[in-house]
């Protein structure tokens, strides 16, 4: 749904991605409204950087006013702030969007930072803060109060500065960091893992989902994988590090494989992946929506271990989504192969849009289902 957001500088009309329609979630919240009464004094000229701006409230309500940089991990962030820049009769360059996996480029005046879910993607992105701060910069970190951990605020502390606390206003919490002089930090991430069956290393960047280990979920996945000896095109949807699709490959060489994930840095995880197990064979491994930029009837099997949440939002919006895309990309005869906790009741929902659906294996927790077009 869309919603009028009203900010010092304008009122807007925002809308989340992926569209949901009859979901009661707006784009923005009282952090947003929070962080933006603090850059009402700015200057036009201010350096300002985003970071974890969800949907592009933040960026629209402060573009043209200031010189801004907005970066965050999620794709689907992105395409939710380019549609708002649009729909607000903003300018597109008017925001300059930096992936997660790549570095900004200060000097900064101003950094607004809306606190992740995943708090080892706000640590390297304070540490990567290091050096891109203008003489005098203001570090302000936001969030609703039930998602704001004290660890943000010690994570802020540690790398930029002393914090202050605001008080709490419509549920809402800023931090304020004070930058002080600080030698540079070493990054822990990416950290690694390592498979016995297949003998692999695993690479993950700091927004990855079990970034120690690997999941319970693909693990009980992996030994029931499909092989194939032919050419068929394989997907793997929502690939994060790419296991999956990796394990496939290696034990189908003629396989023709996409890895797709919407976080910048899952897709970087997966491309570092493939070229260690796989050198040089040919993947396409791509930032997207799901499978929405997938041609019709141009897949012959999709595997997918689907998330359970976006963001803070629990639900299996994102995982009925992303079975309709599936269907959708597959020939007919295709063949979509997911594991899920056995309570989501994932076979009754694809049968719903597949005409055969049987259980592959089972675990007392997850259920292994191929669905067939």
């Amino acid at each position: 749904m869309s919603s009028s957001f009203v900010t010092p500088f304008a009122t807007l009309d925002l809308q989340r991605q992926p569209e949901q329609p009859g979901m009661p979630l707006q784009a923005f919240d009282a952090a947003d409204a929070y962080l933006l009464e603090q850059v009402q004094n700015l200057p036009d000229c201010a350096r300002v950087l985003l970071l974890n701006d969800s949907f592009g409230a933040l960026a629209c309500a402060l573009a043209g006013r200031a010189q801004v940089t907005s970066s965050g991990d999620s794709h689907l962030g992105h395409l939710a702030l380019r549609l708002n820049l649009a729909r607000n009769g903003l300018a597109e360059d008017a925001v300059t969007f930096v992936p997660a996996s790549e570095p900004v480029s200060g000097p900064f005046d101003m950094v607004l930072i809306r606190v992740p879910k995943t708090l080892a993607l706000l640590e390297e992105q304070l540490i990567r803060l290091h050096g891109q701060l203008a003489p005098g910069a203001q570090v302000i970190a936001g969030a609703m109060i039930k998602h704001l951990p004290r660890a943000a605020g010690d994570l802020l502390e540690r790398y930029i500065g002393a914090v202050q606390a605001s008080l709490a206003v419509k549920k809402a919490r800023l931090l304020h960091a004070t930058p002080e002089a600080r030698p540079a930090a070493p990054s822990p991430y990416p950290t690694r893992y390592r498979l016995d069956k297949p003998a692999l290393e695993l690479s993950n960047h700091a927004n990855l989902f079990c970034r120690e280990g690997l999941d319970i979920g693909t693990r009980a996945f992996l030994p029931h994988l499909p092989r194939h000896l032919d050419n068929r095109r394989v997907a793997d949807l929502g690939c994060g590090n790419g296991v999956l699709g990796i394990v496939y490959a290696l034990g189908s060489p003629q396989a023709e494989l996409t890895l797709v994930d919407e976080s910048y840095m899952a897709v970087q995880s997966a491309s570092e992946n493939w070229q260690a197990a796989l050198g040089e064979r040919p993947v396409t491994i791509r930032p997207g929506d799901g499978l929405a930029e997938q041609t019709e009837d141009s897949l012959d099997l999709v595997l997918c271990n689907p998330p359970f949440h976006q963001q803070q939002v629990v639900g299996d919006f994102l995982a009925w989504r992303m079975f309709q895309q599936a269907r959708s990309a597959l020939v007919t005869g295709g063949e979509l192969w997911i594991v899920g906790n056995r309570h989501l009741g994932y076979h009754a929902k694809l049968a719903r849009l597949f005409r055969g659906v049987e259980q592959v294996a089972a675990t007392p927790k997850f259920v292994v289902l191929k669905a067939t077009k």
